[in-house]
């Protein structure tokens, strides 16, 4: 088995465990940033390593269009191209891809580039050799997205191509320092979600990510899809939960036996001014923070808290200055990142459902 997981301790359904992979291990519950174009954005390697980041993401659609999987390859891979030592994870563009509306059949996807209004073929055999292109420790199956709300029926076309370009994506995948991953798909619906971890399962990948949440639909909708596909998926695999970032649900998703999740929301909302910190959310374009000269966050220790007062920072985001989005960016991700720290620690230490509950109080309700 390329990959292990090893589960140190429980709490419940939480998990507090290592993922060793071919280039290195990662501990969970982790939370990954998102650097869909070969950087998380407004920051820099030096930052995401300050910072502690274990593990990021690259998005394979967007690096296929630019700069194109050969020109990594030849750059030596994805880890040496943006000189990332940490581990790295590839979703397969799928998302994106169903975003823009394809013309999708049995054997794949057609759809534009972003970019330049260009046509493109995504298969899975191609999806495959994307991702052993670019090179990251974790490459993800080609899925199909439904949107929420979708018909049963539309719903199930979508996990019976996502099982079958799953097998396909399996026999094809050849490189030895990659491991892959199989995604559930189902909706909210708890008895889609049940046959499709099952029919994923039954594939046998090297971990296992539940996606088609976090779309729209509610929390309450939400956190009783996770926990019935977890209730299918094997122990002794990482279990993924794709796109998800906000306190509440990274905490619930844990508690639901989650180990890794990944979001754009800490680096979106640093780039609106929007911060997260132990109270709540902090909006730095207020007025009230005009004189304020306190940090972001009395109890954060990142180095935006540590140096600069909400008033400067107020007045960085409200001229456009581009250092703004950094300052914001490394406070948004350290805290999460300490988030999940925490949460780690107390699954070990057998405090998990006091920080819980801590956490439901600032960020809730469900």
């Amino acid at each position: 088995m390329k990959l292990g997981f090893d589960v140190e301790a429980t709490c419940g359904e939480a998990r507090a465990g290592t993922v060793t992979l071919p280039r290195g291990t990662f501990r969970t519950p982790v939370f990954m940033p998102v650097g869909t174009r070969a950087t998380v954005r407004a920051l820099t390697v030096d930052q995401l390593e300050m910072l502690g980041a274990q593990i990021i993401l690259g998005n394979t659609y967007h690096l296929m269009l630019r700069p194109g999987a050969a020109l990594i390859e030849q750059m030596g891979g994805l880890h040496r191209f943006e000189d990332w030592h940490g581990r790295m994870l590839t979703d397969s563009g799928g998302f994106q891809v169903f975003s823009l509306e394809p013309k999708v059949d049995d054997d794949g996807v057609t759809f534009k580039s972003v970019y330049d209004g260009s046509s493109h073929r995504f298969t899975p055999e191609i999806a495959v050799r994307v991702q052993e292109q670019i090179g990251a420790d974790i490459a993800m199956v080609l899925d199909v997205c439904p949107p929420l709300p979708s018909t049963i029926g539309v719903i199930r076309k979508a996990m019976d191509r996502t099982s079958a370009w799953a097998a396909i994506q399996r026999q094809t995948h050849r490189r030895d320092d990659q491991v892959q991953f199989g995604i559930v798909q189902g909706g909210i619906d708890l008895g889609l979600r049940t046959e499709h971890a099952t029919r994923i399962t039954e594939v046998g990948f090297d971990g296992y990510a539940i996606g088609g949440l976090s779309v729209g639909e509610s929390k309450t909708d939400m956190f009783p899809a996770i926990a019935a596909t977890n209730a299918v998926l094997p122990k002794d695999r990482p279990r993924y939960l794709m796109g998800v970032g906000d306190p509440l649900s990274l905490v619930e998703g844990v508690a639901r036996g989650i180990d890794m999740f990944d979001c754009v929301l800490p680096t979106r909302l640093a780039r609106h001014g929007t911060v997260l910190t132990s109270a709540g959310k902090l909006q730095i374009r207020n007025a009230a923070f005009a004189r304020d000269d306190r940090p972001l966050d009395g109890s954060c220790a990142c180095p935006t808290c540590v140096r600069h007062s909400r008033a400067y920072l107020r007045h960085l985001q409200s001229i456009g200055e581009q250092t703004a989005a950094t300052l914001l960016t490394i406070h948004n991700l350290a805290f999460l990142l300490d988030l999940m720290t925490r949460v780690r620690a107390s699954i070990i230490d057998g405090s998990f459902e006091r920080l819980r509950a801590e956490v439901l109080a600032v960020w809730g309700p469900i």
